[in-house]
């Protein structure tokens, strides 16, 4: 899918049908038909705008005449019940010439829904350099809110896991932790892009460009510190919980055998008395019944006891 924007000076997006100086493109899983239609218009090259689409492209920053190509990992919620992770990052390429700004993606995303929906201020389609570190910036943002997500969701299985027996808490931990280590590599490689785009400066930037670089690698440096100290702290905590469901499977399985113990006492002295066999003592005292029942409840409230000091209960 193509879709072409232009921005007039009152900052309103405005939707074009061909393409204009200044507009921006931008491709949504974009087809073979699609593909040729902008490099033919744009003379950008192909490979710039088939590589973002390949899910497994690395980061990275490259310029070929006076086109540059830049491929940022960002993350996504996701929706494959088939995938134990919640999140996953996919590449977005940013495709800046001296006529045109292209955005590439495999799919929609809500960074580019939040230029298009009016969400960003101070957003114009041909200011190309700002544009460019303004949705590098909304990348970051959204990595530190998926992140803190994680925190909450992490905050509220360890709650269930207190009192948990069972495996689904730590699945969800190892979801959670797989997550992580999918942006922690993702933002290590989109930090070595920023690093490089301002020392070897691919755009032309001005003063306020260059402030606004530095705080998108201020975000991306926080947002690797937070993924990797929440993944240290899942580590810990899977080996912890690990072992306190074990011990609450141990203590469950202590008390039901004590019970089975201090139950099993008046059967067998039941068993004894209801053998059929004669000089069983007091079979002839008429209230025979009773001399069972307070042997079976004085030795069961005795080994109670016992237990009860051991602390099996």
């Amino acid at each position: 899918m193509i879709d072409i924007y232009l921005t007039d000076e009152q900052e309103n997006l405005i939707k074009k049908d061909e393409l204009v100086k200044g507009c921006w493109i931008n491709l949504t899983r974009p087809s073979e038909f699609e593909i040729q239609k902008i490099v033919k218009g744009t003379d950008i090259p192909r490979d710039f705008i088939s590589d973002p689409l390949d899910d497994d492209e690395r980061s990275r920053i490259e310029k070929e005449d006076d086109k540059v190509l830049i491929i940022v990992d960002f993350p996504v919620p996701v929706r494959d019940e088939s995938d134990s992770a919640p999140y996953d990052t996919i590449p977005l390429g940013i495709i800046v010439t001296p006529q045109y700004f292209v955005t590439v993606c495999l799919q929609s995303n809500p960074i580019v829904e939040d230029f298009i929906h009016d969400k960003v201020r101070n957003f114009f389609t041909y200011k190309k350099t700002r544009f460019t570190l303004q949705i590098l910036y909304a990348i970051a943002r959204y990595y530190l809110k998926y992140l803190r997500t994680i925190d909450r969701r992490t905050a509220m299985i360890e709650r269930e896991l207190r009192e948990s027996m069972r495996n689904k808490e730590l699945y969800d931990l190892l979801s959670l932790e797989k997550t992580l280590v999918y942006f922690t590599t993702s933002l290590k490689a989109n930090n070595i892009v920023m690093e490089k785009m301002m020392k070897q400066r691919f755009l032309r930037m001005y003063d306020d460009d260059q402030d606004l670089l530095e705080d998108v690698i201020i975000e991306i440096k926080q947002a690797i510190e937070m993924s990797e100290v929440h993944s240290n702290i899942l580590s810990g905590m899977m080996d912890a919980y690990a072992s306190v469901i074990s011990n609450n499977v141990n203590v469950v399985m202590k008390f039901l055998t004590t019970i089975t113990i201090v139950l099993s006492i008046p059967t067998m002295v039941a068993s004894f008395y209801g053998m059929n066999v004669k000089g069983i003592p007091g079979v002839a005292f008429p209230h025979a019944f009773w001399i069972p029942f307070f042997v079976a409840l004085v030795l069961s409230g005795i080994t109670a006891l016992i237990f009860w000091k051991k602390r099996y209960f």
